[in-house]
């Protein structure tokens, strides 16, 4: 009976975070992110925003601290600004929330984040679009168990972590008429209360969070972008040798 409620828990949960995507891309069109994973302050900066934001519920169990040198931190800067108390350097970003109380908490074990940004691309745009989107799109809801709700996904378990930069918002809406009903149109945000951040800080900040997430879901696409353009040049290098040669060959065959 047990396997059969946990196996209608996570299908549940499954159909959830679909519908969420889904309702994302019919509801309002998703921002694009401002994506440089060449951009070390950034990633930096995002990695300290993950550790300090997310990782308190979310694991990374696929990444481990020590790979952050890739984005230029050493490995005592790691350790003095990025490690808990009972973590080490080599160890992977596991979370320490325990995963039953999580799941009495917000409904569900929250999702590990390794690769967060890959696994949330749909039409609507690319994954670090919807996260982008997402963490932007957070607003009061008192009707809600947490007391929030968001318009990149409706209903959502999770409280906006990040409301003390933010402030908190109220969506603004028009009432237009679509075929003979009154509908309403999400026109904007209106400011409730105040946050640590600028409403264009906040937006910077969230841009190095996704950034980080970008980055995290595959951190050696640098090292393979950088591969590439120079299997291009060598290919184009050898095929006009090649081209050269074959001219000189064939030079006295008509």
């Amino acid at each position: 009976m047990k396997m059969i409620q946990k196996l209608t828990a996570g299908l549940a949960l499954a159909l959830s975070l679909i519908g969420g995507v889904q309702a994302s891309s019919d509801g309002i069109t998703w921002d694009k992110a401002p994506v440089k994973t060449n951009d070390l302050a950034s990633l930096q900066n995002g990695a300290k925003l993950f550790v300090n934001y997310c990782l308190n519920c979310h694991s990374a169990s696929f990444m481990r601290f020590n790979r952050l040198k890739d984005i230029g931190l050493t490995e005592q800067q790691i350790k003095d600004n990025l490690l808990f108390t009972t973590d080490k350097v080599g160890d992977t970003m596991r979370s320490a929330i325990d995963p039953t109380q999580a799941a009495l908490w917000f409904g569900a074990n929250p999702p590990d984040l390794t690769l967060i940004a890959r696994s949330r691309s749909g039409h609507g745009g690319t994954g670090a679009d919807y996260l982008y989107t997402y963490l932007r799109t957070y607003y009061r809801d008192e009707s809600k168990p947490t007391g929030w709700n968001n318009l990149a996904y409706p209903n959502v378990g999770m409280p906006n972590v990040l409301w003390e930069l933010q402030g908190e918002r109220r969506p603004v809406y028009d009432t237009k008429q679509d075929h003979g009903h009154e509908v309403n149109v999400f026109k904007g945000w209106e400011q409730a209360k105040p946050g640590a951040m600028t409403p264009l800080q906040y937006d910077q900040a969230v841009g190095d969070l996704v950034n980080y997430l970008q980055w995290m879901a595959e951190p050696s696409q640098n090292i393979r972008v950088r591969i590439g353009v120079w299997v291009l040049i060598f290919l184009t290098f050898f095929t006009f040798i090649a081209w050269r040669l074959n001219v000189a060959y064939w030079k006295d065959i008509k």
